[in-house]
């Protein structure tokens, strides 16, 4: 059975981006995946403040990922950039964390002129880490993502895109070879 982590870089709960991992993780779990979440907001402040890369705040979310073969990270976008709690988290994981894995990236926003910032601010961090397959991601705008009663409401666009994208991912995760992570960690 395939792992995946969501990872959530939201610094405020509940978020509609946690909701969209929750939403995630539900249907990966229909189609046989094992699925965690975390959220980089749990990671204690000093150590994302200070650096602290061999804090034992880390070692939870380090072998998460590490034994994960496909990741979800989910993030708002403020200033036309992914968070700042988890750019931080993310320049604590070692350089190739993300080798061998496949990673979609999600994103929310308040408006459709930050919809790049996928492009532009995510990928080329996921890169810098060593992700093996990037995907093309899906950008929700918060209109389209309602709390109510407590879970999410997806309007159909974004239900859609998605269902769609989740359909890829799941299936990216299948294909990739076996051995395939364990060669990329000895490059």
């Amino acid at each position: 059975m395939a792992n995946i982590l969501a990872i959530a870089g939201s610094p405020s709960h509940p978020s509609r981006t946690y909701g969209i991992l929750e939403h995630s993780t539900k249907i990966l779990q229909q189609e046989g995946f094992q699925t965690d979440i975390i959220s980089v907001r749990d990671v204690p402040p000093e150590v994302l403040a200070y650096g602290q890369y061999d804090s034992p705040a880390l070692e939870q979310p380090k072998g998460l990922i590490e034994r994960a073969d496909g990741i979800i990270i989910a993030t708002p976008v403020y200033k036309a950039a992914y968070t700042g709690v988890l750019k931080a988290f993310l320049d604590l994981l070692p350089q190739r964390a993300l080798s061998g894995k496949v990673v979609l990236p999600i994103a929310t926003g308040g408006t459709l002129a930050h919809l790049l910032a996928i492009e532009y601010a995510l990928k080329p961090v996921l890169s810098e880490l060593k992700a093996r397959y990037i995907l093309g991601g899906v950008y929700a705008v918060d209109k389209q993502l309602q709390i109510q009663d407590g879970t999410l409401q997806l309007d159909q666009e974004i239900d859609q895109r998605l269902t769609e994208a989740l359909k890829e991912f799941a299936q990216s995760v299948k294909n990739v070879q076996p051995g395939v992570k364990e060669l990329a960690h000895t490059n």
